[in-house]
């Protein structure tokens, strides 16, 4: 194998990498043999094979996969022996006809000299579950179990309206006839907040119109950035009614017997699954904080910061579609609003990878096997849900990724200076 390495750039390296053929001949005849004396081909014993069927069958497709695994010998070996670490994915493009010749384009992690953990000021959020919080989630509960009875009174907050609205800008009528029709839930944040509210008051069969003044980029291309005379009448009204904790509300939610004190328990269990999670994520954010604060000399890859940015418009467009949304069409440059938080993101993850690098730190599998039983205890099948992650080397990677995350950024946090904040539950969750 030879390699030869160029500068490009700061943070940047070229591999030229030319694979030696007499390796790879040798890697194809055994693989060829090795299939030869198992495979089963009609029309001949096994075993028994022609060589030359076996190459024109097969040859093809052993000799890809011998240069696809010689070509990633051939690149490991190069960054190990010029000491080079490398940060992201490689680029690797053939260089010219040749099928043994290639280029290698890698970011390197930059220097970033003595990384003093206990300099960082940290301020880690603590909460518990208390017997209200277990309340308000059963109150929750019941809400969602609700149903709704009609009522001959005013709407008032919590009420379900069935609602027809139409609207009058610059002359026109929207629609030009007839009446959107929907139903409201009232403070649930489902209508434009004036219209919404316009609603309170209102009896089955009584309507009001009012002066209402839409924002700029409002969806409705008539209203946007304009005042309309919107009438909206309440059609029906009805009041929420609520299902009494009983054992038959209490089985719903798969607690045999339906014992209520078994419910509070899995309750709890739950909040602190979710507390515990919470808290994680907030000190992720503030240690990141704390790193992107210390660190923001730093030069980054560009390529890597690059990427980041558009994985994270992908995301978000994503999202929108999955919302029911369209995004429409996406400017080229559009990731070019994501570089700056791209770049803190690279930044936490390359400083948390060189931390646990310079302090040897492992993956604890006992947190490991804790984080995938938590993610699995929320299924009704957890034994199926741990069974596939062990079987799926991808999604048993990305945990593990995310198990030695939060690893690292406890002991960051542990060495920091570090002061605790009590919150309560419901201030600890919210975003």
């Amino acid at each position: 194998m030879q390699a030869s390495i160029e500068t490009t750039g700061t943070l940047e390296r070229r591999l030229s990498i030319t694979l030696p053929e007499d390796r790879l001949q040798s890697l194809v005849a055994g693989r060829l043999a090795e299939i030869g004396r198992n495979v089963r081909i009609k029309g001949f014993r096994p075993g028994k094979v022609p060589a030359k069927v076996v190459e024109q069958r097969f040859g093809a497709q052993v000799r890809g996969e011998a240069i696809e695994g010689l070509l990633r010998e051939s690149f490991d070996s190069a960054i190990r022996s010029n000491e080079l670490r490398v940060a992201g994915m490689p680029r690797i493009e053939k260089a010219g006809e040749s099928e043994l010749e290639f280029v290698a384009t890698v970011d390197l992690v930059p220097e970033f000299g003595e990384i003093d953990v206990s300099k960082l000021t940290v301020v880690r959020d603590v909460a518990e579950i208390t017997d209200a919080d277990i309340e308000q989630m059963i109150e929750n509960l019941r809400l969602q179990r609700r149903s709704f009875v009609p009522v001959s009174r005013a709407a008032k907050e919590g009420d379900l309206v069935a609602v027809e609205t139409f609207s009058v800008v610059d002359g026109e009528r929207l629609p030009a006839e007839g009446a959107e029709k929907g139903q409201v839930l009232i403070g649930g944040g489902m209508m434009f907040a004036p219209i919404e509210q316009a609603l309170v008051g209102l009896a089955k069969g009584e309507e009001k119109t009012l002066d209402v003044d839409f924002p700029a980029d409002w969806r409705v291309a008539q209203l946007a950035g304009k005042t309309a005379q919107v009438t909206v009448k309440a059609v029906d009204v009805a009041e929420a009614v609520l299902p009494e904790v009983d054992a038959e509300f209490i089985k719903s939610f798969g607690v045999k017997g339906g014992d209520v004190e078994q419910f509070r328990a899995d309750i709890r269990t739950n909040l602190q699954r979710e507390l515990k999670g919470a808290l994680m994520n907030r000190l992720r954010r503030e240690v990141g904080e704390q790193l992107i604060a210390a660190y923001a000399h730093i030069e980054l890859p560009a390529r890597l910061v690059e990427n980041e940015a558009r994985n994270m418009l992908a995301q978000q467009l994503e999202q929108i579609r999955r919302q029911g949304g369209n995004p429409g069409e996406i400017p080229a440059d559009a990731h070019n609003g994501f570089m700056d938080a791209a770049r803190k993101r690279v930044l936490v993850g390359l400083l948390v990878g060189e931390i646990a690098r310079l302090n040897q730190l492992r993956l604890e599998p006992a947190r490991l096997n804790e984080t995938l039983n938590l993610i699995a205890s929320t299924y009704e099948e957890p034994e199926q849900v741990v069974e596939m992650y062990r079987k799926d080397p991808q999604m048993m990677q990305n945990l593990q990724g995310r198990v030695m995350e939060e690893q690292v950024i406890d002991w960051i946090a542990e060495r920091a200076q570090h002061t605790e904040r009590s919150l309560s539950f419901q201030e600890a969750i919210r975003p």
